[in-house]
């Protein structure tokens, strides 16, 4: 190894230097040029990730844990593997991670989610049957009745040491050809108490049955079933005899419609057939007018110059009169 002095600084020729230094963090540290060359897969670096632990499952979901220490909620394994419509899980898992107050009414929880109110409703109705939600109406210290909502971590009759019932299989439903698309898309009709009796269509007025029809091409959400239609046939009907004719009862079933419906819309036309009065029918038509008979033209008194009317020039009736009286004094 030769040295130059260049200035204050030895400026060292390391050409010559095989072996590189350590400390250098290269994989061939320590090794020289002909060593390296005899050995070339000595070091050898491979991109491919290492092997799983042994334990790990070869299929299936691998859990990545994190311990969490706020902002979390405890949910039971019975309810989050529930059987059945994953919108009440998460209806379920929502309610429970809110804070006591919260309002969990159907169009706050539409607010959040983006389902609509039946499938929201449905799923409430789910976790109520399953003991996980209870409404109450309670009366307030003021004297007003609400309705409360209780959330329950475990179901009502079920102890902590004893499992849940299993859901019943739901009932499989025969499918139906819509007649149109959007018949298809309105949604299913509110279920009936099982011990009324079904209506029958067939006895229904057919003008009242058509006007009832009709109303979906004025507004396609007024799509009724067969049962529903047969139902509001009377009210319809009792208008139609009041003497509102089909296009009055159309407007007023359809006019000011709310955004979004609550309940079913047969339920909405049911309440304003039932609330609205009956309006008031036409007056009948006048009899045909009598010929009245033609106005006299005005005439002057020829003795006391008063103007009245007459066929003819002459005397008003105070001059008629006096001349009578003078002539029956004379007479006398």
């Amino acid at each position: 190894m030769r040295g130059r002095v260049t200035g204050r600084y030895v400026r060292r020729d390391n050409r010559k230097q095989i072996r590189p230094p350590a400390g250098t963090a290269i994989p061939i540290e320590g090794l020289t040029d002909q060593e390296v060359n005899a050995f070339p897969m000595a070091d050898p670096q491979s991109n491919a990730p290492l092997r799983a632990d042994a334990g790990a499952p070869t299929t299936g979901v691998i859990h990545v844990r994190t311990r969490l220490t706020a902002d979390f909620t405890v949910i039971s394994n019975a309810l989050a593997q529930r059987r059945g419509s994953a919108v009440t899980v998460g209806v379920a898992a929502y309610i429970a991670s809110l804070p006591d107050g919260c309002p969990v009414t159907i169009t706050a929880l539409c607010e959040h989610f983006s389902e609509g109110e039946i499938l929201i409703s449905r799923a409430l109705r789910e976790l109520e049957s399953a003991g996980y939600l209870e409404r109450r109406r309670e009366r307030t210290p003021t004297g007003q009745v609400r309705t409360r909502t209780y959330f329950y971590d475990v179901p009502r009759g079920v102890g902590p040491d004893d499992p849940p019932k299993p859901p019943k299989p739901r009932p499989r439903k025969r499918p139906t050809v819509p007649e149109t698309r959007r018949e298809a898309a309105a949604p299913a009709p509110a279920p009936e108490e099982p011990d009324s009796p079904a209506p029958a269509l067939t006895d229904a007025d057919p003008e009242a049955v058509a006007v009832l029809t009709a109303l979906r091409r004025v507004d396609p959400r007024l799509v009724l079933s067969v049962r529903e239609a047969a139902r509001l046939a009377p009210a319809v009907a009792e208008w139609l005899a009041a003497g509102v004719g089909p296009r009055e009862i159309t407007d007023l079933l359809t006019v000011r419609l709310p955004d979004r419906f609550r309940a079913r819309p047969a339920s909405v036309l049911a309440f304003r057939l039932r609330e609205t009065p009956l309006p008031v029918p036409p007056p009948p038509p006048l009899p045909p007018s009598v010929q009245r008979p033609a106005v006299l033209p005005f005439q002057t008194c020829d003795g006391c110059e008063r103007a009245f009317r007459a066929p003819g020039p002459g005397h008003c009736r105070s001059c008629r009169d006096r001349l009578a009286g003078e002539c029956l004094r004379a007479a006398g």
